[in-house]
């Protein structure tokens, strides 16, 4: 037997460091904020604009799917992700 056989299990994480939500939503809403940001200081920049709406719209269709696919594991659904019905 190899030493990775009898290497001890990582413990698993605590929950507020497991749960992706906090990250997702934080993520969408600074993409938003600087949205925000970029109408007050720089309107005629429209390369900024549309990256900063990009980034909250990819956020939010990110956390549908991450939304759609816990459901889908909490229900025990064969093809949903693994990992995600304690989340």
């Amino acid at each position: 037997m190899s030493e990775r056989e009898h290497a001890p299990h990582p413990p698993a994480l605590p929950h507020r460091l497991a749960d992706p939500v906090p990250v997702v939503l934080g993520g969408t809403a600074v993409w938003f904020l600087g949205f925000l940001v970029v109408l007050l200081v720089d309107r005629s920049n429209s390369t900024l604009i549309w990256t900063t709406v990009s980034g909250g719209l990819l956020g939010i269709i990110g956390y549908g799917v991450f939304y759609w696919q816990r459901r889908a594991a909490r229900r025990g659904s064969r093809g949903a992700q693994q990992g995600l019905e304690d989340a």
